[in-house]
């Protein structure tokens, strides 16, 4: 199995991130994005997600992209400086790996040292994969949350999630 190393992102590591997110976009309700950001769009977020200092990691396997995580503001008001939301995305080929699980236990572990004390996530319900990872995590569910996104001609739930950092 090829080694997989976690580093911090650059904004190279755009285009294939794109990748990755545009998949999703595309294919799934994983995200309520009906379009995909492009490359462009992906660096101007996450440049400033990390001028914030706020944890963003990249996962390389050898010379590729196969996956992304980070947290930043749950909402910019400023009683919520200290709560973060979170998002982790794998290449489909990298799914089923323990990929998530190592890049969740990282971003939790950047979380804390940022200093944030609260982690929201917020999960399409069905997807019961992401559900099961942030339950292994020590996530509970505070609620769900029937038909709030419209995507591929269906309504969508969502589930908040919330771990205490």
């Amino acid at each position: 199995m090829t080694s997989i190393i976690l580093r911090p992102y650059s904004s190279k590591d755009a285009p294939a991130l794109s990748d990755i997110y545009s998949h999703y976009v595309e294919n799934s309700v994983v995200t309520f994005d009906l379009d995909a950001p492009d490359s462009g769009q992906i660096d101007k977020k996450f440049l400033a997600i990390a001028q914030k200092g706020h944890p963003l990691i990249v996962a390389q396997a050898n010379d590729e992209i196969v996956g992304f995580a980070y947290a930043s503001y749950y909402r910019e008001r400023p009683a919520y400086r200290f709560t973060c939301e979170n998002a982790i995305y794998l290449s489909p080929d990298h799914l089923g790996k323990g990929l998530g699980s190592r890049l969740l236990s990282e971003l939790i572990e950047n979380s804390k040292q940022f200093g944030f004390k609260q982690m929201v996530a917020i999960i399409t319900l069905g997807t019961a994969n992401s559900i099961a990872l942030h339950k292994k995590h020590g996530f509970e569910i505070l609620g769900e949350f029937p038909e709030l996104g419209y995507k591929f001609d269906t309504w969508h739930g969502i589930v908040h999630m919330q771990k205490k950092l």
